[in-house]
């Protein structure tokens, strides 16, 4: 994808992620309400009690290839067990239970924070369109952390970490 199909997508995409928030703005609950024993070793207590999930039958996914984007439909298409919009998650009723999901998405949280939704939209769009989607640079460095999270009872700042894969993704800039 060019960086101009990019700019005319995103307010599209954008929109549409405002548009999903708001419509499950009542079924949110903070993070920190939840109850898992380990997060708070690995995340602060502000994102924790900043960030909203929503269990739902299936994970809402933006209509990438009704806009044009083909390229996307197999992700689009992809049966997940959670998904990342700006500060709110969504993880589908069968795992709402899994501490590791929760862990993965809060990961992705981060990322968004720090980059910012366009750049972050954008980093998402090239690393899928590149890599794939276990592979992109995003994704990767989800599962990585959370791999880390479940094979180790040693605990790490994940804010942390995620700021400094970025910085180390972006060459230090």
């Amino acid at each position: 994808m060019t960086p101009e199909q990019f700019q005319a997508l995103y307010p599209h995409v954008i929109g549409w992620i405002h548009q999903t928030l708001q419509a499950h703005s009542n079924e949110v609950r903070i993070v920190s309400s939840l109850g898992f024993p380990r997060l708070s070793q690995y995340f602060s207590g502000n994102l924790l009690s900043s960030t909203k999930v929503a269990v739902v039958e299936r994970v809402p996914m933006p209509p990438l290839s009704s806009l044009g984007f083909s390229q996307f439909a197999e992700f689009e298409n992809g049966d997940y067990d959670g998904i990342t919009y700006l500060d709110t998650f969504f993880v589908k009723r069968r795992s709402a239970s899994s501490e590791r999901l929760h862990f993965h998405e809060l990961v992705h949280v981060v990322q968004w924070r720090l980059l910012g939704p366009e750049r972050f939209l954008a980093t998402y769009a090239d690393g899928l369109e590149k890599h794939g989607y276990r592979q992109s640079p995003l994704e990767a460095m989800a599962h990585t952390a959370e791999d880390v999270f479940c094979q180790s009872n040693e605990n790490f700042n994940a804010e942390k970490l995620v700021a400094d894969e970025l910085d180390r993704m972006s060459g230090g800039v």
